[in-house]
């Protein structure tokens, strides 16, 4: 990946080309908790391929993407939400929400617990799951 103002430039202007499809492919709602009416965002799913695309971002609220950001910030209840997100028909969201839930659930939720228990993703979406932890 590129380093430096010029690759962060790069890759923030490839991301905004992304969002008419983004918008299209959410309805315009978060791809995590189904807020509409709201800001936004893309966030790339990590880890970051070379080159940016459609298909390793989501499109989410402020609310998620903070949160997503920042563990520390995590309002478990919030995240009740990832019963739906889980299933989604987009691996880039279902990648997200099993991190979320996994670690709600490992700050002793028990309605996270239990949806881990149930919880299956595809091995390759599982794979991508595990792979930036």
């Amino acid at each position: 990946m590129s380093t430096g103002f010029k690759g962060k430039f790069y890759r923030q202007n490839m991301l905004a080309r992304y969002a008419k499809d983004l918008v299209r492919r959410s309805r315009s709602h978060c791809e995590l908790c189904g807020k509409s009416g709201v800001k936004l965002e893309v966030h790339e799913v990590p880890p970051l391929d070379e080159e940016p695309s459609v298909e390793g971002c989501v499109f989410i609220c402020e609310g998620c993407h903070r949160q997503v950001d920042d563990p520390r910030k995590i309002v478990p209840s919030h995240w009740r939400c990832l019963n739906n997100s889980l299933y989604s028909e987009v691996p880039a969201v279902q990648v997200i929400a099993f991190r979320m839930l996994r670690h709600v659930a490992g700050m002793g939720e028990h309605w996270a617990e239990e949806l881990m228990e149930y919880a299956y993703l595809d091995p390759e979406v599982e794979e991508w799951a595990n792979a930036a932890e």
